[in-house]
């Protein structure tokens, strides 16, 4: 059987381990605050209302591409066009092509970011093939002026971040929605991991310190995953609501 992504790639070891997704979910949701297309998903009402179910909606498309047979796969690309495309025909307008490479983009750093933060560097044909994985997605939405390989989309990547960030409005609002759904503790924690993982832009217009409270805590964190202890640190971080969604996510897909 054919799949999207085969078995063996360094993508299956990043979206398969739910502490790397998790990083690549706070990074995703401090960056998407600041996109000027946010007004999007506010129009559907169902962004302000849940945030964070709706940026897992988004982690969860993204690993269900990456562990299917190629037709499913396809299938679940195809659905997740028509669903932008039942908003945009709701709404009169048309979502900018910047804006769905923008999602698409953060997708690919974050991947990588957050991967190396957790377990190693990641060798250049491997960061090759995580932008190969999310280019054949975008491709098949019909995305245009899409790099054609890694090295090519390093410079897009940081265009799009000098011109598709600010700070308005709804990025104030969704902090304020992050903060009430997961409470003083855990809104602190996402604060202090979104540091390990985004980009200066990002910290620039969210006056973020750089300087983590996590960080000491990360090679604590990264042995407490060699004696099997890292599920008591998650049950503690994790609102109740999302903290089987989050264990499902675990797929043993390692790649020495």
């Amino acid at each position: 059987m054919q799949y999207f992504v085969q078995q063996n790639s360094i993508v299956r070891s990043v979206w398969g381990k739910s502490d790397i997704i998790l990083f690549i979910f706070a990074g995703a949701a401090a960056e998407f605050a600041l996109n000027k297309a946010v007004d999007w998903l506010y129009f559907t009402g169902k962004l302000p209302a849940d945030p964070l179910a709706r940026l897992f909606s988004t982690v969860n498309y993204a690993r269900k591409i990456v562990f299917s047979p190629m037709k499913d796969a396809h299938a679940a690309i195809d659905t997740l066009r028509a669903i932008h495309g039942q908003v945009e025909s709701n709404r009169g307008a048309s979502i900018p092509d910047w804006a769905y490479r923008d999602v698409l983009f953060m997708l690919i750093y974050y991947s990588i970011v957050s991967y190396e933060l957790l377990e190693r560097k990641m060798s250049a044909s491997e960061k090759e093939e995580v932008y190969n994985v999310f280019y054949r997605v975008g491709s098949r939405m019909g995305l245009k002026e899409l790099p054609l390989t890694y090295e090519q989309w390093l410079p897009a990547r940081e265009s799009h971040l000098e011109s598709d960030l600010n700070y308005g409005e709804y990025t104030a609002d969704l902090f304020r929605q992050y903060k009430r759904q997961l409470g003083g503790l855990r809104y602190l924690v996402l604060s202090e991991g979104q540091k390990l993982v985004v980009p200066k832009q990002v910290t620039t217009l969210l006056k973020l310190n750089e300087n983590s409270l996590l960080r000491p805590l990360v090679s604590v964190y990264k042995m407490s995953r060699k004696i099997k202890l890292d599920w008591l640190l998650r049950n503690v971080l994790l609102p109740p609501k999302y903290k089987q969604q989050i264990e499902a996510l675990n797929i043993v897909t390692a790649v020495e």
